[in-house]
């Protein structure tokens, strides 16, 4: 009697267990829906722009897109195929059709008719064919080379911008690093305040010391977030966030280390080279068209003098010669060669201009160079020193002033030396577009 007990209640325990088991799993599935549910329900229907960390490359080719010279780049190739296409046709104009009819209906009507019918063929003048076909070549590679000259202009301005925020992130970061410095200073002053190691006038000069970092990383987020909104206006990137790792984002390649880069292939000189080209083509061509263009004439006629009369069909041929233009001529050819003259000169000051620009540029660069090492040097002996006075400090050799600025002495040359890293950088990007070169 005493075995079946135990096992009746062996078997009843086995299925209540497992029957609270199967609830218990039933009501966390159950809890686990509900808060699925919640969390879809709760997500907004428009997140917020995700951070992108572009390089200098991306950034540029974003504000390039959205530029008008880049819109209207693929309509303007377009037109010049046209023109070079026109060039080639076999007249200058397209062929004219003349129709003509006459009659005396309207007033004897013996039955008078005439009906001609008629080709006008413009015809090229000397060598026109051949310097329109010039001129339609050299504006096209004026379209390209202003197109690369668009594109420096905007290099220009996305990298001054570029190197403005990497220099406020830098300052934010060491402003940042500065505050927890403070505050790390702060908290030992207190704690050495109650245990009657410092009086109460050390830790209101570390809260002071707090307060004054507090008010350089405000200023430094602040100039921060305008160069990032400056960046992402001309880029139309709103997530654009500004990256410290200059080794992968920031950094272009030094153009000294390679081949000196010729300064005749800079872009701008390319692009007035162009300009004058053309401006040479139109003079060539102002000088063949002396005239306007003659016109073929190919005609026929059919008539008849009266009713019952036989019709009768003649043939026309015919040239159109107009005279020269005169001083309308020698207007056009005068300005064509004006714009000649006028752009060859400023070739010459552009070259000039920039000559000194890349020159500068160098030395801005090599001054970069010299200034790392001594801004790293700087730096090491900061960090040195503040590890030896900090040790000092704890040991109550050395007073809270002196910590302090220690402390803002070596922060100090942390930012100096991360400033140096991004002033090379930005030097050899100035170096760059001195050369020409797109980021």
């Amino acid at each position: 009697m005493h075995l079946r007990s135990w096992i009746f209640l062996e078997r009843w325990r086995t299925s209540v267990n497992g029957t609270l088991g199967f609830c218990l799993c039933l009501a966390l599935c159950q809890a686990l829906s509900v808060i699925a549910t919640d969390a879809l329900a709760q997500t907004p229907a428009h997140s917020a722009p995700v951070a992108i960390a572009p390089t200098l490359r991306m950034a540029f080719e974003s504000a390039w897109a959205r530029q008008p010279e880049a819109a209207a780049l693929s309509a303007r190739r377009n037109a010049n195929q046209a023109l070079q296409q026109a060039a080639t046709s076999w007249t200058p104009e397209p062929v004219a059709v003349e129709l003509s009819g006459k009659t005396d209906a309207l007033k004897a009507n013996l039955g008078t008719r005439e009906y001609a019918g008629a080709l006008a063929i413009p015809l090229w003048l000397p060598g026109e064919r051949n310097q329109n076909q010039m001129l339609a070549e050299a504006e096209g590679r004026a379209l390209e080379s202003r197109t690369l000259a668009a594109q420096l202009v905007l290099a220009t301005v996305i990298r001054e911008a570029w190197w403005q925020g990497q220099r406020a992130r830098s300052d934010a970061d060491a402003a940042r690093a500065q505050l927890d410095n403070a505050r790390k200073i702060a908290a030992d002053v207190e704690k050495r305040l109650k245990a009657g190691d410092l009086a109460q006038s050390d830790q209101h000069q570390a809260a002071g010391a707090v307060a004054t970092a507090e008010v350089f990383l405000a200023q430094a987020h602040t100039a921060l977030v305008v160069a990032q909104e400056t960046l992402r206006a001309l880029t139309a990137m709103p997530g654009l966030t500004l990256n410290n790792d200059l080794t992968s984002i920031g950094t272009e390649a030094d153009p000294t280390a390679g081949p000196i880069t010729d300064l005749d292939a800079h872009s701008n000189l390319h692009a007035l080279r162009d300009r004058a080209a053309v401006a040479e083509g139109l003079s060539a061509l102002t000088a063949t068209q002396s005239r306007t263009n003659p016109e073929l004439m190919i005609g026929t006629t059919r008539d008849r003098g009266a009713f019952g009369d036989a019709w009768q069909q003649t043939i026309t041929l015919g040239v159109r010669i107009p005279f020269g233009a005169g001083p309308r001529f020698e207007a056009r050819k005068a300005a064509a060669r004006a714009e000649v003259i006028e752009l060859q000169a400023q070739l010459s000051l552009e070259r000039a201009r920039l000559s000194s620009d890349y020159e500068g540029a160098k030395t801005r660069t090599m001054s970069a160079r010299a200034q790392i090492v001594s801004a790293e040097r700087r730096a090491q002996l900061a960090r040195e020193s503040r590890r030896f006075f900090e040790k000092s400090f704890s040991l109550g050799e050395t007073d809270l002033p002196t910590r302090l600025r220690i402390e803002a002495e070596a922060g100090e040359a942390q930012r100096q030396a991360a400033r140096a890293h991004i002033e090379l950088a930005a030097s050899i990007s100035s170096l760059r577009q001195a050369q020409g070169m797109l980021p």
